[in-house]
């Protein structure tokens, strides 16, 4: 029986439908999920059970259509897990999780349903189908297939349980991770221990004190406390204390340790790729992606290493050099000291630091900046709607208006670090974009954009730095991909798109943040309202590429991790850290600490999605450096060039192939050297 006060169960009744947060409880999802599935199988068997001969319409359409119900209560309860998540959420995840890998199954599997897919898959050619009704068929044929479809037997039963371990084993590895980093805390009560730290962090470590009821100044492991310590606090034993409790989460004697999970989540992805055909399970990701294959990605890893090893050495010299002068000839800078040093010689080279910029970078004002740099490019506008229901009181709701004055997508933005939410960016959507095949109505998307930036204080409001305005301008390009997606079938809309392309739209925004004209329209000192100084805005331009190999290193390094993960044929069953060292060890560049682990920590990888994937940032970089070049050639706020970039690739999503996309709005295949000339690497 259906409850009537869940609020699943009901109509949205709020603006544009979007998702009631203020009515929701823990103990509505649980039977929402149950009916959800109860729901999507009888609509399955309905396709399964219609007598008629199968056709576009009446086994692809109903199939896209299937499951609605479902699809929002999983995409609340998801979202939520990462953003706002408690106890009892993650105790009924573990319940949950298994279900839905089993019901997920019970789809992929049923062979009856393959089977019409396929009789109108083999009739392909004869249906006359548009453009994108032929993609959709051949996205959920090749996706039948690769999710087991062709398997029979006993090897159909194995599919499913590695499936349902995998779905346990990545559940718990994101727990554990999110546990060891509220877990940890440094807790200071000297205020000899502050020395070098800057005003902001320190209030920052005093109010974060407050809020736990302790005395003295409180560290954590969230970027925004973490970053600012090991960049400026002079105390190195403090720095190496931070630096290890970070670099060894989830490797250490508790109920938090992810060592054996990593061994059995790449065993488990491996054996089902396997099982399914494939020598490994890179070679089963890269199948769908623009790469194509593991040689197409290493060609690439190694191009980067070849081009920036002799630069990124010099980096470090550079800064080991003045380590030397300040501490002695026989001083090493390890990775503790990085951030400290480079930061000072930074300072030395450009006469810059975060600090000096953070009073311009007003979140409120970058904002402001943010949202018009938007308007400039595509003609949009934002309007905040307190009437929306969001998640947390830190979240904040808006409307999306496009040129015309038409409703274009509610934006939900979360800028601030908790307890309930992991670490890192991410844009995410409460509903997708698609077009109903029978009123013609475009049912437009709901976007959120989440973050950990740095909080207010008692004293200041949020003072982003450089960095963190750039990750505003990253996630907010994937936003912009899902608000203007612009597609008939929501599988098919904004970023569900190959997930090697997906980073070009939130890359290439990130080119705005050293554009001198675009600063001038929202950096302002927080308290006498003065633009950003011209000569700052030079310096920090010209320090643009301080440490660019070092930084283009490190990406490699962590894309050779994950391909070494991911393209083992034979079941992992050594030492976790020596074979991360090993690994990646061409694109190290700082000495090597024993007890470091990335892969327990790299939820990348082993809980999110880019597995044998990683490898897509420098991609994409490849492709936003490209791409951006022509921003510079007509002028970075060109609406003829922004309206085709939307055009060709914002409003597209998964409707062709990336590649031919690209290069209607390019006019050509992307090379490295644009990235090589950007990163002063090559002139």
């Amino acid at each position: 029986m259906i409850d009537a006060q869940n609020p699943f169960f009901e109509k949205y009744n709020t603006p544009h439908g979007t998702v009631p947060f203020d009515k929701i409880k823990t103990e509505h999802y649980e039977p929402a999920i149950r009916e959800g599935i109860r729901q999507h199988i009888a609509e399955i068997n309905a396709i399964t059970d219609n007598p008629e001969v199968p056709t576009f319409d009446n086994t692809l359409l109903a199939y896209e259509k299937s499951g609605d119900l479902l699809n929002r209560v999983v995409t609340v309860f998801s979202n939520l897990r990462s953003a706002e998540t408690n106890d009892d959420l993650q105790i009924l995840a573990q319940k949950m999780m298994p279900l839905l890998s089993e019901h997920d199954n019970d789809i992929s599997l049923n062979e009856k349903l393959f089977e019409r897919i396929k009789t109108v898959y083999d009739r392909k050619e004869q249906l006359n189908l548009t453009a994108e009704q032929m993609k959709l068929l051949e996205n959920v044929y090749d996706g039948f297939i690769r999710q087991g479809a062709n398997l029979k037997g006993e090897a159909k039963e194995e599919y499913r349980r590695l499936t349902k371990e995998l779905s346990s084993l990545t559940l718990e590895f994101s727990e554990n991770n999110l546990k060891e980093t509220n877990n940890y805390q440094l807790i200071l009560t000297d205020k000899a221990q502050l020395a070098g730290l800057p005003e902001s962090a320190v209030e920052a470590a005093a109010e974060t004190a407050k809020e736990k009821g302790l005395t003295g100044w409180v560290f954590t492991l969230q970027a925004p406390s973490y970053i600012p310590f090991m960049t400026y606090a002079g105390n190195r034993d403090l720095r190496k204390e931070l630096y290890l409790a970070y670099n060894t989460k989830c490797t250490h004697d508790n109920e938090y340790n992810n060592i054996d999970i990593v061994r059995k989540i790449a065993n488990t992805r491996m054996s089902i790729a396997q099982l399914l055909g494939y020598d490994n399970f890179a070679q089963y990701t890269l199948e769908k992606r623009m790469a194509q294959n593991s040689e197409a990605v290493y060609n690439l890893l190694n191009q980067l290493l070849e081009a920036y090893t002799p630069t990124a050495q010099n980096e470090y010299k550079e800064v080991q050099e003045l380590a030397h002068r300040e501490q002695g000839a026989d001083f090493t800078v390890m990775p503790w000291d990085w951030s400290y040093y480079s930061n000072k010689l930074k300072d030395q080279k450009f006469n810059i630091n975060e600090e000096m910029l953070r009073p311009y970078f007003e979140l409120e004002k970058v904002k402001e900046g943010v949202f018009g740099l938007a308007t400039r490019l595509y003609g949009i506008t934002f309007n905040k709607n307190t009437d929306i229901p969001v998640y947390h009181k830190d979240v904040d709701a808006y409307e999306v208006f496009d040129k015309d004055g038409q409703f274009l997508a509610v934006l939900y933005t979360d800028f601030h670090p908790r307890e309930g939410k992991r670490a890192g960016a991410w844009m995410t959507e409460y509903k997708g974009q698609w077009i109903d095949s029978e009123t013609g109505e475009n049912s437009r998307p709901h976007v959120s954009v989440v973050m950990n930036f740095t909080k207010p204080t008692e004293n200041k409001p949020a003072l982003l730095t450089f960095n963190e305005v750039e990750t505003f301008l990253h996630e907010f390009g994937h936003s912009l991909h899902g608000m203007f997606a612009n597609s008939t079938y929501e599988s098919l809309s904004g970023t569900n798109v190959y997930w090697d392309f997906v980073e070009l739209p939130s890359q290439i925004m990130e080119n705005f943040a050293i554009e001198k004209d675009f600063l001038n329209t929202f950096a302002r000192h927080y308290q006498t309202g003065e633009n950003l100084p011209e000569e700052l805005m030079k310096r920090m331009v010209d320090a643009a590429n301080f440490n660019a190999a070092y930084a283009c290193l490190r990406q490699v390094s962590f894309g050779l991790l994950d391909m070494a993960w991911y393209t083992r044929h034979t079941p992992f069953e050594g030492d976790v850290k020596e074979y991360e060292q090993k690994a990646w060890a061409k694109a190290q560049i700082l000495p090597v600490v024993k007890d470091a682990c990335m892969s327990t920590q790299f939820s990348h990888i082993f809980s999110g999605g880019y597995s044998a994937g990683y490898y897509s940032y420098k991609w994409a970089e490849v492709l936003d450096a490209d791409a951006f070049s022509l921003f510079k050639q007509k002028g970075i706020f060109n609406r003829d060039v922004a309206g085709s970039f939307r055009q060709n690739i914002l409003s597209k999503g998964g409707t062709e192939h990336p590649m031919t996309l690209y290069k209607r709005f390019r006019g050509q295949e992307p090379t490295i050297d644009a990235l090589l000339i950007r990163n002063g690497i090559k002139n």
